[in-house]
């Protein structure tokens, strides 16, 4: 089939966790004869040196379309968004749009081509936190309802949809693709080692001897009294066992202007800027166990069999809990240190991987993917 031929399938990324999501999907749709991918990246969050490193490490090609939108309120992102896409989706004509995840760029695409009657199609679809407080849920919610067709990590993400009315026929469960990274990439990690030597760590660093932490959502550095308590249970454990927190920049921004510096001034506490996909897939796979508030590491903890507490109220990866390595603590310091004791007296949940992450998900997605638009033509 010529290339005119191949039903052009546009892709959209907005910020770092769509990466590690549209990679495998981009592979796929290449080696595919019958559809030809065409990414749009939105620029939701941009960083110019993270985007570069990511893309390379990832084999991401260069996006045919760069919006640049940048940083601001949630609606004044997403209407900049759907403005900066429409022409893009007006001149480009696809046969569909596949959006990824839960951010303002999956709803904002996810809209201007329902509203268009161009296909859409979500990747990640169903997964429930059940708290619509978090505005990565109300994304969730409404880009499902619009949907055409509806890929799914788990099995009780269908029953999530199904409980909100969609369509059973339009669902398809085909596993995970952050996992079909992972596993591409497990081989070609950075060491804890290097990562700790790159940024002038000490002698107390080493694999396998320390804690990996992340920490961005707004519900947990925004409040100055809930992250002060975080940072002050944080380096509580640290006595007890290093950690090392690679620092996102709107994080580092809330602790600078709450005045909680000093709570990261500690020798046991390694602050670093963020990684990359490579190097933070060494931290993860070397830690002894992993501290976060971010949904993609809940899974990646998972796939790897590493011990995940995870610093929020709930989950829209229960499978991570039920079947994986992660166990919900919140952020009240009790729940987080006896977590904590158990993981280092008892080693934490064995856990298993969970079904169908076996890194084959984006090639169940391409071969619907032209299942599905063979039967329309």
């Amino acid at each position: 089939m010529s290339e005119q031929q191949r039903a052009k399938i546009l892709c959209v990324v907005g910020a770092r966790p769509n990466f590690m999501k549209i990679a495998p999907v981009m592979a796929a749709l290449n080696a595919s004869p019958r559809l030809m991918p065409y990414l749009v990246h939105t620029g939701q969050h941009y960083d110019i040196a993270m985007k570069h490193a990511f893309f390379d490490q990832l084999s991401i090609p260069e996006p045919d379309e760069d919006l640049g939108v940048g940083s601001a309120s949630h609606a004044i992102q997403t209407a900049e968004i759907m403005r900066r896409f429409e022409p893009v989706l007006d001149r480009e004509q696809p046969a569909m749009v596949l959006v990824v995840g839960d951010v303002n760029s999956t709803i904002a695409c996810a809209l201007v081509a329902t509203k268009k009657s161009v296909p859409v199609v979500h990747v990640e679809a169903g997964l429930r936190s059940g708290d619509r407080a978090m505005p990565e849920e109300v994304n969730r919610v409404l880009t499902d309802q619009i949907s055409d067709l509806l890929f799914t990590t788990e099995r009780e993400a269908e029953s999530n949809l199904q409980r909100e009315g969609i369509d059973g026929g339009r669902v398809h469960f085909v596993g995970n693709v952050m996992i079909d990274t992972l596993r591409a990439q497990l081989g070609q990690k950075v060491p804890a080692g290097e990562t700790f030597s790159n940024v002038g760590a000490g002698a107390g660093f080493q694999s396998s001897t320390y804690g990996l932490l992340t920490l961005h959502r707004p519900s947990n550095v925004d409040e100055p009294a809930v992250l002060e308590r975080l940072l002050t249970t944080l380096a509580g454990l640290s006595e007890q066992l290093p950690l090392v927190f690679p620092m996102h920049p709107r994080t580092q921004g809330k602790i600078r202007e709450a005045g909680l510096g000093g709570l990261l001034d500690n020798p046991n506490i390694l602050t670093m800027p963020p990684q990359g996909y490579l190097q933070m897939l060494g931290l993860m796979a070397e830690a002894k166990l992993v501290l976060t508030d971010s949904g993609g590491i809940q899974e990646e903890t998972t796939a790897l069999g590493v011990p995940c507490l995870t610093l929020r109220e709930n989950t829209e990866r229960p499978i991570t809990v039920e079947h994986g390595t992660n166990t919900i603590v919140g952020t009240d310091p009790l729940r987080i240190r006896t977590a904590f004791d158990e993981v280092m007296s008892g080693g934490g949940k064995a856990g298993r991987v969970p079904e169908l992450w076996d890194g084959r998900a984006a090639e169940r997605i391409v071969t619907v993917l032209e299942s599905w638009l063979a039967e329309r033509r």
